[in-house]
């Protein structure tokens, strides 16, 4: 899967590239809007600033949208809702805003290119002690399958995606439950706990107190 990344920062595309490419994606840079006018051509789903040099975002955004339906992701530090409103109407398939955790990221990309009938990765190994099908959202743990609720996939799936990383308990209720309403707070905590009774020995979800939660960290072959 090859992505295109329209960002003008150097330290935001040279911290992200090498992070996207340990998924095994592909990413090709635009430093401006008409690198990225003259390369979504050739990509499966494109990353999209806001706030480019020559040309604003929402210009650019247009502009591929007359000609194409390739996948874009707003990716931008404006956080307010008229902007949020403006990217979607002209025709993004969704909005991250800066500054975000790359498995929130991920978890998007996964979604817009289920959504476009692609997926992002390959499929994740059994190396937890269990198996996940995002196509199917599936879980298997010893070959036997894993009953798991919609909201308990999600967050199953954004923690295997970190790769051992921590995922923020703001990025989990924002990804899972679409709030960062502290209210939800104890309701992440009840579907972590669920999650760990289901799942058993396959796997152990740490507790990063006052932060988030994590799986062990994938070991190398």
């Amino acid at each position: 899967m090859k992505i295109l990344l329209v960002e003008d920062d150097d330290r935001i595309a040279d911290a992200l590239i090498p992070a996207l490419q340990k998924r095994n994606l592909q990413v090709d840079r635009a430093s401006d809007a008409a690198s990225g006018m003259a390369g979504f051509a050739e990509a499966d789903l494109v990353l999209l600033d806001m706030g480019l040099p020559d040309r604003d975002g929402l210009s650019l955004c247009r502009a591929i949208r007359e000609v194409s339906t390739v996948p874009i992701i707003a990716v931008t530090a404006r956080r307010e809702e008229t902007s949020i409103v403006a990217a979607l109407g002209a025709g993004v398939d969704d909005y991250v805003t800066k500054p975000y955790s790359l498995a929130v990221l991920m978890a998007r990309i996964d979604a817009v290119m289920r959504r476009a009938g692609h997926h992002a990765h390959e499929p994740v190994p059994a190396v937890f002690g269990f198996e996940l099908d995002e196509e199917a959202r599936q879980v298997t743990a010893g070959g036997e399958p894993v009953v798991l609720t919609r909201k308990e996939f999600d967050l199953l799936e954004m923690l295997v995606r970190a790769n051992g990383g921590l995922v923020t308990r703001e990025a989990l209720m924002q990804q899972v439950w679409d709030t960062a309403w502290v209210g939800a707070s104890r309701t992440l905590d009840v579907h972590v706990a669920t999650l760990r009774a289901k799942l058993g020995d396959a796997a152990t979800i740490e507790t990063v107190r006052g932060f988030g939660y994590r799986l062990p960290p994938l070991e190398e072959d």
